[in-house]
């Protein structure tokens, strides 16, 4: 058999675990090639770690080529563009073909559409801003705090909360508490609206029980950096002394210009088998549209992108090997919720349910926090590599409710 060449566009979640799946699967014959930009790892479920001093830099990143297993081809360079007529992917100055193409590009971080937000926001979604944030806080004498959602859509759908809760721990910590506010506005109507209403009511319990408001349905406008105001676009106005703030996303400019992308500049996809319009091109995690059966969009998160990754490597290795294809993404997805002073909230729910997802109630405590301690370990012991590693998922998939199809 003639070997096939599958270029896999993103070293994220899903492009590492996309790619090491289909390494696992399919013999050395068949080229395994991932393209991406940035030659390190950024484990980006640990950000509101670093955000507090509970992690340093370099604690977060790894060399790319480290989670890959044997035998995958590394092209370190940005993605200019896409032409799934011609099977072509041209990548820095060299075009590269393909016979099966997987994007995993995520979603672009764009904060500098927000009037503002570069003057005075931090940015605890990408690694310099919040390692950045972390020493601004602790220069912070007092006020009020602003922990602020500036549009949506966005990934990672409880790290609003999360940040509010770690922050009002990180004062606390501090024994400034009494001198501060810590206020959390978002356009959204509850936090993690897909989820369903119980969800968003335990989320802004949780805040409550630490004295951290909540202000839902507020679009913002613009940050008036020199007033130290966030204008909302109802022509409420709210003073902080200290903003955090989720930046606005997009797709990458490339998807968006590229005939597989709708016309927000997102990918739609078939949800079971995140096949697109086009022959043996599918698409994974924060770049796609995958609309529930609610008419609301499935969450930008890492854990789909995980999940979708195995079932499309699945689903080219058996294509490749003869077979029918019977792998699919079940909409299964699970989030942890962290909550300071050692603490967090977990919880997993199947999204593809009719008429709504199905989530359940968020379990809390220490040993949750632990749980994802030992996902972080997972990760970054290389842990699609290293068995031992693999032996750490098996005991969170036991003791703390870790999917074990991981």
């Amino acid at each position: 058999m003639k070997g096939k060449t599958i270029l896999v566009l993103g070293g994220g979640v899903g492009g590492v675990v996309t790619a090491n799946a289909l390494r696992e699967h399919l013999a050395s014959e068949h080229r395994i090639v991932v393209v991406d930009k940035r030659a390190e790892y950024i484990f980006t479920p640990s950000l509101p770690w670093l955000m507090v001093g509970w992690r340093q830099l370099g604690q977060l990143t790894k060399d790319l080529r480290r989670l890959l297993r044997p035998g995958i081809e590394v092209v370190q360079a940005e993605v200019k563009a896409i032409d799934p007529d011609r099977s072509r992917v041209r990548a820095g100055g060299e075009e590269l073909a393909y016979d099966y193409l997987v994007l995993a590009l995520g979603a672009d971080l764009a904060p500098e559409v927000m009037p503002g937000y570069l003057e005075v926001a931090h940015n605890f979604f990408d690694l310099e801003g919040a390692a950045g944030l972390w020493p601004a806080l602790q220069r912070f004498e007092g006020g009020r705090v602003a922990v602020l959602v500036s549009a949506m859509p966005y990934k990672c759908p409880a790290a609003p909360y999360e940040a509010a809760m770690l922050i009002e721990d990180a004062l606390r910590r501090r024994g400034i508490r009494d001198r501060c506010q810590v206020q959390v506005f978002t356009p959204e109507p509850q936090p993690m609206l897909v989820a369903g209403l119980d969800m968003g009511v335990a989320v802004v319990g949780m805040m409550a029980a630490k004295n951290i408001g909540f202000h839902p349905n507020l679009p913002l406008d613009h940050i008036d950096a020199a007033r130290q105001t966030l204008v909302f676009k109802n022509g409420r106005q709210e003073p902080f002394d200290f903003v955090a703030a989720v930046p606005p996303h997009r797709p990458p400019p490339v998807v968006k210009e590229s005939p597989l992308a709708n016309e927000s500049g997102w990918i739609p996809v078939d949800k079971h088998t995140l096949q697109t319009r086009f022959e043996n091109v599918y698409a994974i995690g924060d770049v796609t549209a995958i609309i529930l059966s609610n008419g609301l969009p499935l969450p930008k998160a890492g854990t789909f992108a995980h999940a979708e990754g195995e079932a499309v490597a699945a689903r080219i290795a058996a294509e490749i090997g003869g077979r029918t294809p019977q792998a699919e993404f079940n909409g299964v997805g699970y989030c942890w919720i962290e909550a300071g002073g050692g603490s967090a909230g977990f919880t997993s729910g199947q999204f593809y349910a009719e008429p709504n997802p199905v989530v359940g109630q968020p379990r809390s405590g220490r040993l949750w926090h632990w749980g994802k301690v030992m996902f972080e370990i997972y990760w970054m012991g290389e842990g699609f590599r290293r068995s031992a590693a693999r032996s750490v998922l098996n005991l969170g998939s036991k003791y703390f409710g870790i999917p074990a199809s991981l």
